[in-house]
């Protein structure tokens, strides 16, 4: 919803942090809930995990492609997370760390927009 209202004008921010974007409904591949991103006129950095049922990585790398180009999007994958950023435990990491890790990120993401 927030991008939504970014395309719509209806938001003064500096950059959005979407955490697990839902691109399409599970087992339902499609890129319409994404057509409205190239009317976001604010820097992105989407968070997708490699097993987000809600975010085929295949079709969100070419919906992101062109604002990535722009210096509108980055694109942050989480290996073997799913769509709460949940991971397996062969994957030898706690569920405390990947989110350690996503703040983190994020965190560097907004220093970086705030100079």
């Amino acid at each position: 919803m927030t991008t939504r209202a970014a395309a719509a004008a209806l938001l003064d921010v500096r950059g959005i942090v979407l955490l697990g974007f839902p691109l399409h409904p599970a087992r339902r591949p499609g890129v319409e809930r994404a057509e409205h991103l190239a009317r976001v006129p604010h820097p992105m950095l989407f968070v997708q995990g490699t097993r987000d049922a809600l975010a085929d990585l295949d079709l969100l790398g070419p919906v992101l492609k062109p604002l990535q180009e722009s210096g509108l999007a980055a694109l942050h994958v989480v290996e073997g997370a799913d769509h709460g950023f949940d991971v397996l435990r062969r994957s030898g990491r706690t569920g405390d760390e990947v989110l350690e890790k996503l703040a983190d990120t994020a965190a560097a993401w907004m220093r970086a927009r705030a100079d």
